[in-house]
């Protein structure tokens, strides 16, 4: 249920971006997640079909891309994508270490365009 004041975020930065820029109507929304987000791409878009109704971007579809996860190693700074639902010990693929990372991507959500009329 914490897809809801999240997706009405979304709206409200999609509404005041198009208001500001004489748009008619949003026909889509990209968004950006991480793959360590928790949110779900199906409660996402039904709790914007549901905000959205009659606004500016009514039957607006979201095009939902998943950003993979990047750990940088604190031990040789080798940054790398991690499979974190394929392994269950992440391991730098430059000096094989196992411990001692910093996330750099994977957690965030963002607008990353709109297609517009």
């Amino acid at each position: 249920m914490h897809e809801l004041p999240i997706t009405q975020s979304i709206l409200d930065i999609v509404v005041k971006h198009a208001v500001t820029n004489n748009v008619k109507r949003v026909l889509s929304i990209t968004l950006r997640i991480g793959e360590l987000s928790d949110l779900e791409d199906e409660w996402i878009q039904r709790y914007f079909d549901y905000l959205s109704k009659d606004t500016i971007a009514d039957k607006a579809i979201l095009k939902i891309e998943r950003a993979p996860v990047i750990m940088r190693c604190n031990g040789c700074s080798h940054s790398f994508e991690a499979k974190i639902k394929e392994k269950k010990e992440i391991a730098c693929p430059e000096c094989g270490s196992t411990k001692n990372f910093t996330l750099i991507s994977g957690r965030e959500y963002y607008v990353k365009d709109m297609e517009v009329q």
